[in-house]
């Protein structure tokens, strides 16, 4: 919606303003728009990514664009990418040497029992441009090479000034809310005077890309997301970019020695390729190159106002695992939903509060554990100070930290706040807080899973021959609060069969007459694992009190 103001300048109203159109900006538009919530993306590029990075989506990330309908669509571009698996460590690529860290990323496919979607490698120059697509599909207002200038907040808004950097025409733009996507030098952060905690800097690295038709060879089938290449005088890591002549090399850089980018000429970079490859005569041919920096650091507070910080603005982790995008992304669906809550009337702003006490300890021990990572993969370039991998270090793999993690605060009822963010193990058994089970069920005929009833409600589990269905509806008798109740079972009142052998009652942690509560995120608000007396007085009580949740 455009007006004008008193000088005659366009004036732009929307509810939600995001600033940065990288992954997690583009994901916060995706997840609104599923939600039917107006908004507008600035992003000052042009374009999306045109270099391939941040290519692992953890099974957690496509859960939820699984729920979101466009798991199909980045299941196409990743398709190239689709047999790679595992990592590879090895003096060169010459000969057998080496040591696979892993050979699979789910061996013997044991991630059924928890989830109906699994990991993709999806380059980030091949996952943006499909959300893109998505995003204005379902009707966001996207701007590329629009650049925000200025903003301000008051208690009913925030005023932004952007600017077209093609044109030079500046628009007012007023939002209830806005989200800075703006990367790890947030200028929104630094504008309101957020600090950070952490290590800092852990290492650099140039990413080169590069052609050469003949490593596909010298690499033969070893079909690896990565490979470590440990030469001491050519260490690095290379990436398959199509597995046939397009590759990516992460060479260690030492600006702290007073090494330049501008040192990093063609001729060098072709030569230490073909050192760590092992292969002196190897065909390279140079055709970009880019710095990046590894860091460990964590937002003070991921809200000032009506601003809100997601992504690497919010927190900065070793790229080992992949598991900073992945906890950009899933910032934005936790934003996502409480927007949609808070704007559509049906909760209170007190929930917003939540996203911080949600979402900032997931970060926290993340990058402890993507630092530890880097520790024991010996990233190229990485010398960690003795005490690295303390906090959140060897935790028995990474499908605890990418999926089991824990909301203990926030909003939930009945999380033990005294529970590790991220557990020794996977458990994911119905606790408040945690992601709920993956069952899977019939309803109509046709097979899903459990988690594709969460998305755009409150969602109440109960058997089809208890009381809990009948009392959802009273619970929230002049409400404004969406509640889809669903019976679970084999008589005729139910509308969600399960599976052959499975107790959805069991897996949830409640008896047959009990109930559970699910958020639109798919996380466990509560659970009551019996009757109760007053069952939509107990049901309307938790639901008022989980939506007007403060941190």
């Amino acid at each position: 919606m455009n007006r004008s103001d008193t000088a005659g300048e366009a004036v732009h109203r929307t509810p939600v303003l995001i600033v940065g159109g990288s992954l997690v900006g583009l994901s916060t538009s995706l997840f609104l728009g599923r939600l039917g919530v107006p908004h507008t993306l600035v992003e000052r590029h042009a374009g999306t990514s045109i270099h391939p990075r941040g290519r692992g989506n953890n099974v957690r990330t496509m859960e939820l664009f699984r729920t979101a309908g466009v798991d199909g669509r980045i299941a196409r571009a990743a398709s190239v990418l689709a047999d790679n698996h595992g990592i590879l460590q090895t003096p060169s690529l010459v000969g057998d040497a080496g040591e696979w860290l892993f050979r699979e990323i789910d061996p013997g496919g044991g991630l059924a029992r928890f989830s109906p979607a699994g990991w993709c490698l999806c380059s980030q120059n091949d996952l943006e441009p499909v959300l893109l697509e998505c995003a204005r599909e379902l009707g966001g207002d996207l701007r590329f090479h629009t650049e925000m200038m200025s903003f301000e907040q008051d208690p009913e808004g925030v005023t932004a000034r952007v600017k077209s950097r093609e044109t030079g025409e500046h628009t007012t733009v007023r939002a209830d809310y806005l989200v800075a996507a703006d990367g790890p030098r947030s200028p929104v952060r630094e504008r309101l005077g957020i600090g950070q905690n952490g290590p800092g800097d852990l290492f650099h690295n140039v990413s080169v890309t590069f052609t050469s038709r003949d490593l596909a060879d010298v690499v033969g089938d070893r079909r690896f997301i990565v490979c470590y290449l440990t030469s001491p005088d050519a260490d690095g890591a290379l990436l398959p970019v199509d597995n046939r002549e397009n590759w990516v090399f992460h060479a260690p850089w030492h600006p702290e020695h007073g090494e330049t980018l501008e040192e990093f000429t063609d001729e060098r970079c072709a030569a230490h390729i073909r050192r760590a490859v092992g292969v002196p005569d190897l065909d390279v041919k140079i055709t970009g190159r880019a710095a990046w920096h590894a860091a460990e650091r964590v937002a003070e507070r991921y809200a000032d106002g009506r601003v809100f910080l997601a992504g690497d603005s919010a927190h900065e982790m070793s790229p080992t695992g992949a598991f900073g995008s992945n906890t950009g992304i899933q910032d934005a669906h936790n934003l996502a939903w409480k927007l949609a809550a808070v704007l559509g009337g049906w909760a209170g702003p007190g929930l917003l509060e939540s996203y911080d006490a949600e979402r900032r300890p997931v970060a926290e021990a993340t990058s402890a554990r993507a630092s530890s990572r880097s520790v024991e993969h010996s990233h190229p370039g990485y010398t960690p100070a003795p005490e690295a991998g303390g906090p959140g270090g060897r935790k028995g793999g990474i499908l605890n930290v990418a999926l089991a993690y824990r909301y203990p605060r926030g909003a939930v009822l009945g999380a033990d706040p005294a529970t590790p963010v991220v557990p020794e193990g996977v458990a994911l058994n119905g606790e408040p807080g945690s992601r709920a089970p993956h069952l899977w069920l019939t309803r109509a005929g046709e097979r899903i899973s459990t988690l594709d009833l969460y998305e755009r409600s409150l969602v109440l589990l109960s058997s089809d021959t208890g009381a809990w269905h009948a009392a959802a509806t009273e619970a929230v008798a002049g409400l404004p609060v969406p509640l889809d109740s669903h019976r679970i079972g084999t008589g005729p009142g139910a509308d969600l069969v399960p599976a052959p052998g499975a107790d959805w009652a069991a897996a949830h942690g409640v008896t047959p007459d009990g109930a559970v509560l699910v958020r639109p995120d798919g996380f466990v608000a509560w659970r009551h694992e019996g009757p109760a007396a007053d069952p939509a007085k107990t049901l309307r009580e938790a639901v008022t009190a989980i939506l007007a949740a403060r941190g």
